[in-house]
C-alpha cells in the first residue's frame, strides 16, 4: 500500500491574535509544522499546540522563519549565512524543549514562507539552515522542495531530508511553486487540491499552471494552515487518499 505523510503549517496565532483553525486541522493531519515565535506563535502558543498534536497523535516538526511578525515571515529579508544558521538552531531550541517537557519527540524542520523561498534561490541560505539542522541532529529530517538548491544543499551538508509538494499551490512548468500574485496560484477548491493530491502521490505529477505537467515526487504533503479553506481542504485531500487506498501517516 503506497503512503504520504500529511502535514499542514500551524500554532501561528500570536498572543490574543488568531490564526488558523487548529483544533478542526489536526485531526486530518499526520504531521504538523509549528510557528517557534519568530514569524508567529509565541512560548504559550507552542505549549498549547504540542499538547493539541499529542492528543491527536500527530508528529510535530519546527517551522522557523524570518523574525518579521509583522509581515507574518512572507518579507524577503537580507539575513548574512551567520544569522541564517543562529535564528534557525535557536527556533528549534525553542520548540525543542516545549516538546522534551512532553515526553515526544523532535519529527523535522521545514521552513516558513520568505525564508523557504530564499532557500530555493540562494545556496547560502540554503546551506546555512541545512547546517543548523544538521548540527541539532543529523537524523533530523529538513523538509524540502526537490530539485532545488534547498535539496542540493542537504546532500552537500549531509543532513536527512524530505522531499515536499503542495496539493493547494499552483506549479509553474518548471518545477517552481507559481507566486501567490499569480492569479490560481492558490488552490483553494477542495476537491480540486484533492484531485491534485492524489495524482501527486499515485502518479508523481500534477498539471502546472502555465501549460503541460509537472513530475512530483514527495513523502509529504503540505496543507496551507493560514488558508481560510485550510481544514476543508485537509479533510478532502485525506479522504481522496484514504479512498484510493494511500495509508495516510508520518514518516518517520
Amino acid at each position: 500500500m503506497p503512503s504520504i505523510d500529511l502535514n499542514a503549517d500551524a500554532g501561528e496565532s500570536f498572543g490574543p491574535w488568531k490564526m488558523g483553525s487548529d483544533e478542526a486541522l489536526f485531526p486530518l493531519l499526520s504531521s504538523v509544522n509549528l510557528a517557534t515565535g519568530f514569524h508567529a506563535g509565541d512560548p504559550l502558543t507552542m505549549q498549547r499546540s504540542i499538547a493539541l498534536a499529542k492528543k491527536h497523535g500527530v508528529a510535530v516538526g519546527a517551522h522557523p522563519g524570518f523574525p518579521d511578525l509583522v509581515g507574518f515571515g512572507r518579507r524577503d529579508l537580507a539575513v548574512t549565512p551567520e544569522q541564517a544558521y543562529a535564528d534557525t538552531l535557536y527556533q528549534i531550541g525553542a520548540l525543542a524543549a516545549f516538546l522534551k517537557v512532553e515526553g515526544m519527540p523532535l519529527h523535522h524542520v521545514k521552513p516558513h514562507g520568505a525564508l523557504y523561498l530564499q532557500m530555493l534561490r540562494n545556496e547560502a541560505t540554503a546551506e546555512a539552515v541545512a547546517r543548523a539542522v544538521r548540527d541539532y541532529d543529523p537524523e533530523l529530517p529538513l523538509v524540502l522542495l526537490p530539485n532545488t538548491p534547498m535539496e542540493a544543499a542537504a546532500r552537500r551538508v549531509g543532513v536527512r531530508y524530505v522531499r515536499e509538494a503542495f496539493p493547494d499551490r499552483a506549479y509553474l512548468a518548471d518545477g517552481r511553486l507559481a507566486p501567490r500574485s499569480m492569479e490560481g496560484a492558490l488552490v483553494r477548491d477542495p476537491e480540486r487540491a484533492a484531485e491534485r493530491a492524489v495524482q501527486m502521490v499515485l502518479e508523481g505529477k500534477v498539471a502546472a499552471l502555465d501549460g503541460g505537467e509537472v513530475e512530483v515526487r514527495a513523502e509529504t504533503l503540505c496543507v496551507h494552515g493560514d488558508n481560510p479553506e485550510a481544514v476543508e481542504i485537509a479533510r478532502a485531500v485525506r479522504r481522496a487518499l484514504e479512498a484510493a487506498g494511500v495509508d495516510v501517516r508520518s514518516y518517520r
